[in-house]
């Protein structure tokens, strides 16, 4: 009996010594800035980051003096999982649950933002509001203006494919202005909106420069073709775009396009009807719908390239437009859904191809091989 209560007695003290142990590790990490008082370190928190990374990287940038231990800060506050993206200017003299709140609650200096190929003006807006960097309207308003439209030499009625799809860093919205209320809030805005959509403009002049052919730019205007060409190449690439995401079947799309167009033939491309019936569209095409000639961008009913571009688009969709495949191609049709092309140069291959689609997609619906 004696011996249970010293081991018991034993027990305790352990777990009296752990117990202290663990309290004052705990505040010597809480109490203890990693850093000197007054320097910043500016921060990127990547979209979807993991938090035992985001604690290795602080640790590693000396925000913080222990990843594991602010792993379990973060956990023990329920904020695992609240951690925004961005680039945040944090400050090595906090302590660590400052730290924490300024990654879950500040406002980023930069906050990054990834925008996909193949969004529409719209969509893009939309994005952008949803990551609470713009106002739809305003983006709106600054993507369809002429001056603005201008400025940005842009020929075409709104900024439909030169919004160039990558990953932002952009300035937040100035919380001081928003709180003002009134005209100031509203001008703050409508700057905002114009500056983002001016950064992703800009953006696409530079990472088209090199792909323009040799001898395409206009006098005094650098690396920028002239109108025609340019009108074609960014409407063309932005089919391309939508039509398919093989990399290698981008220029041979643009080839049969191209041979389309110098035969006079119609390009019934199901991408441009679908972008003339605008963001009411509900992803099931009609045939009433490829029957309508009253949308300019249906390329069923009007010949030759629609009004401008349908989308945002890569590099590699502007370089194919810009040099397509040279081939005998006219046609083209998915073997599977969301797979490859089938080309065929008569009408009699294409319809085999297509019926050999159908029966496909009869098959996989039944789960028959």
């Amino acid at each position: 009996m004696k011996t249970l209560l010293r081991l018991f007695i034993i027990f305790l003290i352990v777990a009296a010594v752990a117990v202290f142990w663990v309290w004052r590790e705990a505040q010597d990490f809480l109490g203890t800035p990693a850093g000197k008082p007054g320097e910043q370190v500016i921060f990127d928190v990547a979209p979807g980051a993991h938090l035992n990374k985001i604690a290795e990287e602080l640790a590693q940038r000396g925000l913080i003096t222990n990843a594991r231990n602010f792993v379990l800060l973060a956990r023990w506050k329920k904020q695992e999982n609240r951690l925004q993206a961005g680039r945040f200017a944090l400050e090595g003299g906090w302590k660590p649950e400052q730290v924490l709140e300024a990654l879950v609650n500040g406002k980023p200096v930069l906050q990054r933002v990834t925008v996909p190929e193949g969004l529409t003006w719209w969509q893009t807006g939309r994005l952008l509001e949803n990551e609470g960097l713009v106002r739809f309207e305003d983006f709106r308003e600054a993507v369809t203006d002429p001056a603005f439209l201008r400025h940005y030499g842009i020929p075409f009625a709104t900024a439909e494919g030169f919004l160039m799809p990558d990953t932002y860093l952009l300035k937040p919205p100035d919380p001081s202005a928003e709180a003002a209320g009134g005209e100031t809030a509203a001008a703050a805005a409508k700057a905002q909106a114009r500056a983002v959509a001016g950064r992703m403009i800009d953006n696409f002049w530079r990472k088209a420069a090199p792909l323009w052919p040799e001898g395409a730019g206009r006098e005094g205007v650098a690396a920028r073709p002239p109108v025609p060409e340019l009108q074609k190449w960014v409407t063309l690439a932005s089919i391309v775009e939508k039509e398919t995401g093989i990399p290698e079947e981008r220029a041979r799309v643009a080839g049969v396009y191209e041979n389309r167009l110098g035969r006079g033939m119609l390009l019934q491309a199901d991408p441009t009807v679908i972008y003339g019936l605008g963001p009411s569209f509900d992803g099931n095409l009609r045939r009433s719908q490829l029957d309508d000639a009253a949308n300019p961008y249906n390329t069923y009913q009007r010949p030759g390239l629609p009004p401008g571009p349908i989308a945002s688009f890569g590099t590699a969709a502007l370089g194919a437009a810009i040099r397509p495949e040279q081939h005998g191609f006219l046609y083209f049709v998915a073997k599977t859904d969301g797979g490859e092309h089938q080309f065929s140069a008569t009408l009699q291959e294409h319809n085999r191809a297509v019926h050999e689609y159908l029966r496909q997609r009869r098959a996989a619906r039944r789960g028959t091989p």
